[in-house]
């Protein structure tokens, strides 16, 4: 079966043209369907298209085939049954995140998309809706035939910008007209249910940064909930970025927690798919994944646009909202990455944050193509830095956290330093600077796990900030 497969791969351009040409011609089949009946005829080709389909392209009979729009390679193979991947978490030599065994869904779509159309990836950058779970097990083909699907609309425009945004928002949209850079800096919220912690580790950042990104579940770990602590910081003036990811909630969890947060003075979101449940301290828990990051963004714009929910039922008062994605351009499928993005920022994304940088080359590379496809422009594009105390912490990461590349070279020079910890630091503050020299780049968002004292000292060594005596985070954001 799997050599079947692979050869359809193989003959992706074959495939599509077969598969677009029959899709045409597959209304010509309805007086015939009508004739048989909607239930026969439903039983029959499913059956077909389970057999022919579950050959040639693993097809898992979603209800909604989308096979043209993905190189022929069935995205619901993907093990986060990502619509609009691939996701952040991709290893080193293509394989899943979740199983190391196993090719990621989205390098085969990839591929096949450049069998395709050569050059050419018009399919990466049109956003497919969310699965709708009521179609699971029934025949596309049926629907084809009798309702041929529309052709996907032209992406709006994103609306003019809020009289009043949030201190981010602006920060932000200086940066894009030439201001000074923006800086962000990641916390992971407290296993406690006293804030105190998360205010004392937050008050070190003040004066330094545009906003505090809160995570949301981080590496599928229990932590105080985002939209919790984004909410505590917020009420005490701070400026805060909000993930939401979609490992843990479906479409009416997320759409609810985001209004609430913004009921409590959080405008800032950043949509995620999510981490590998497998990888965390919940293992044994059932990962969700109704909605991919591009659907949520889409999802989430529509709320503040148009006052409506997924459902198309209105909200009283729509959510002020700034609305942010992720891009990882370290790990495969390389040649995708820009276009994924592409289709983040026409779902709604404003701003972006990207996973650690240790490859300034790739850095460049992606930034490239970026560029001439005039993302930079769309969007606030923060670049990843963070800093680790030894080459130890380094080769861990690489090894075990999926989405991170840390080249050899870098590793080897923090295990020859004398103090490996003030190389490490070195090393973020050259990548900092040398980040912020690539046009385009708007600025740098800083990670590192319960290490804020590094972060501060990298922010005011590097020039991105100068340094403070004591101020509060109401004087520094309002």
């Amino acid at each position: 079966m799997k050599a079947l497969r692979d050869w359809s791969l193989q003959h992706a351009a074959l495939l599509s043209a077969v598969y677009a040409r029959a899709a045409r011609w597959a209304p010509r089949l309805a007086p015939l369907i009508g004739l048989l009946g909607a239930r026969r005829s439903e039983a029959w080709l499913q059956a077909l298209e389970r057999r022919a389909k579950g050959a040639l392209f693993d097809c898992r009979m979603c209800g909604d085939c989308a096979l043209l729009a993905c190189g022929m390679a069935c995205p619901m193979g993907c093990g986060k049954q990502m619509r609009n991947g691939p996701c952040g978490g991709v290893r080193a030599d293509g394989s899943c995140e979740l199983d190391p065994q196993r090719r990621c869904t989205w390098v085969d779509a990839g591929e096949g998309d450049r069998r395709i159309a050569p050059g050419h990836s018009a399919g990466w950058t049109r956003r497919l809706p969310p699965l709708d779970q009521r179609l699971r097990g029934r025949s596309t083909w049926l629907r084809v035939i009798r309702q041929p699907p529309a052709a996907a609309p032209p992406a709006p425009s994103l609306p003019p910008p809020d009289d009043t945004p949030s201190g981010f928002e602006r920060a932000c949209r200086n940066a894009l007209a030439g201001g000074p850079p923006v800086v962000t800096v990641e916390i992971t919220p407290p296993d406690s249910a006293d804030p105190a912690a998360l205010l004392a580790r937050a008050a070190r950042f003040a004066g330094l940064v545009d906003a505090i990104n809160i995570t949301d579940g981080a590496g599928a770990n229990c932590h105080m909930s985002s939209v919790a602590a984004a909410s505590v910081l917020a009420a005490q003036g701070i400026s805060t970025v909000c993930q939401v990811g979609c490992r843990d909630r479906n479409r009416i969890a997320v759409q609810g927690d985001v209004l609430g947060a913004a009921a409590l003075g959080v405008r800032n979101v950043l949509c995620l798919t999510g981490d590998d449940v497998s990888q965390g301290d919940h293992p044994e828990a059932k990962p969700v994944f109704d909605l991919d990051a591009v659907n949520l963004l889409h999802i989430l714009r529509g709320m503040r646009d148009q006052a409506v929910y997924a459902s198309g039922r209105k909200l009283d008062v729509a959510p002020r909202l700034f609305l942010g994605a992720t891009a990882n351009p370290f790990v495969p499928p390389f040649a995708e990455r820009v276009a994924n993005l592409e289709r983040k920022i026409d779902a709604g994304a404003q701003f972006v944050q990207m996973q650690f940088c240790f490859d300034l080359e790739r850095l460049e590379h992606f930034m490239q193509a970026v560029r001439a496809r005039g993302l930079h422009r769309r969007a606030a594009i923060l670049v990843g830095v963070g800093t680790l105390h030894s080459a130890k912490a380094l080769r861990w990461m690489a090894d075990h956290v999926p989405g991170v590349f840390v080249p050899q070279a870098m590793t080897e020079r923090v295990a020859a330093a004398a103090d490996q910890p003030a190389e490490g630091l070195r090393l973020c503050i050259e990548t900092i600077q040398a980040a912020l020299r690539i046009e385009g780049v708007a600025g740098v968002h800083l990670m590192g796990h319960r290490n804020e004292e590094t972060l501060a000292r990298a922010i005011v060594e590097s020039g991105l900030r100068p340094a403070r005596a004591e101020p509060t985070f109401k004087e520094s954001m309002a």
